[in-house]
């Protein structure tokens, strides 16, 4: 059993800049892959970012890439998500999900393990 914790939302106008942390609890972390989601009101839960077990291969949807980078520290069991030029449309409830066999990373259904997220509310 994985638990993971989402920290570090909040309000940010425009153009500023968040990072979100996500701690795990498990002996295992470097073998998950870890991804972010997000989910605004009335929208589906769409993929942000995922980075494998090893932190050397990244992915990220394209609306955000080059305004986001995932990380991971595994001997600190955490992926963080840094987010810069935030835009309004970045709004959403944000989570993190971990899968130990995570091969379509973008997909929400194949992550075993999800946080309980935390709100992003970027301000025009």
């Amino acid at each position: 059993q994985v638990q993971l914790v989402e920290s570090g939302g909040g309000l940010v106008q425009a153009g500023g800049s968040l990072r979100l942390s996500c701690a795990t609890s498990g002996r295992t972390f470097s073998s998950y892959t870890m991804g972010w989601f997000r989910q605004a009101p009335g929208k589906e839960r769409e993929f942000v970012a995922a980075i494998s077990g090893s932190g050397n291969t990244t992915y990220y949807q394209g609306s955000v890439k080059g305004r986001f980078t995932i990380s991971r520290d595994n001997a600190k069991n955490t992926v963080y998500l840094q987010m810069n030029s935030l835009k309004p449309e970045d709004t959403a409830v944000y989570y993190c999900a971990a899968d130990k066999f995570a091969v379509q990373v973008t997909k929400p259904h194949v992550y075993d393990y999800w946080g309980q997220g935390a709100q992003v509310t970027v301000s025009s």
